[in-house]
């Protein structure tokens, strides 16, 4: 291990949660090493732009956001029987653009066939998946969107503690988009509203909508009050 690699591991291993700090001038294999020491730990991420090394330790809240639209997205994959492969906050990365990340949450949609019964992705070689997710409650994300640009992700989840929003890969920039790419039926108002019970009411086993139609709009028969804990 290097004597920069030391420095950078010490460093993350003594950061507190919600904090984000930038290194300058790191080398590839520098940060390829880091994420080698690092290895599956949890609660930070880690992201490479062309030199530039940024790492977040994430709070309870963060991962929690993260964790219930993961889950959310099985549901649908469960409930449609849509083939949704779901590879959490993998490490994508490739040399050859000089930029990596780590999303909160990643799927596979279109793409999902494709990959068969794969557990570890090569993103050099790879496909990119469908959608990202990013959790901005205490940081913001809208610096790493060019790493999601070179890598060529066609969606990203932005959550910012109040209203998530969906942004569509075009002409090398993300704009705004009202529903979906992936998954047309899902619009930023329905995600959003599940996040705001999950926020404000502390629970969703009682909130998940049922998935037996792809129109799932509040003033559709599909979408009811149910309790998810029964079994499908």
């Amino acid at each position: 291990m290097t004597t920069e690699i030391a420095n950078y591991y010490d460093i993350v291993t003594r950061l507190p949660a919600d904090t984000v700090v930038t290194f300058h001038g790191v080398s590839w294999q520098d940060y390829e090493d880091l994420l080698e020491q690092v290895g599956e730990a949890g609660g930070l991420r880690i992201s490479f732009d062309s030199g530039t090394l940024t790492i977040m330790t994430l709070s309870t809240e963060h991962e929690n956001y993260a964790w219930f639209i993961g889950r959310l997205v099985s549901a649908i994959s469960l409930r449609l029987r849509i083939n949704i492969r779901f590879f959490g906050s993998a490490t994508m990365k490739k040399r050859k653009e000089g930029k990596g990340n780590e999303p909160d949450a990643c799927f596979y949609v279109q793409t999902a066939d494709a990959l068969g019964n794969r557990i570890q992705l090569d993103f050099e070689e790879d496909p990119p998946p469908d959608i990202v997710v990013e959790v901005d409650v205490h940081h913001d994300s809208l610096s790493i969107r060019p790493i999601y640009v070179a890598l060529g992700v066609p969606e990203i989840w932005r959550y910012d503690g109040q209203e998530l929003t969906i942004h569509l890969l075009e002409e090398g920039d993300y704009v705004s988009a009202p529903e979906s790419l992936a998954l047309p039926f899902l619009t930023g108002q329905i995600l959003t509203e599940f996040l705001t019970r999950l926020r404000d009411e502390g629970g969703f086993n009682r909130f998940w909508p049922s998935m037996n139609g792809c129109n799932l709009a509040p003033d559709n028969p599909h979408f009811r009050v149910i309790d998810f804990s029964v079994p499908l």
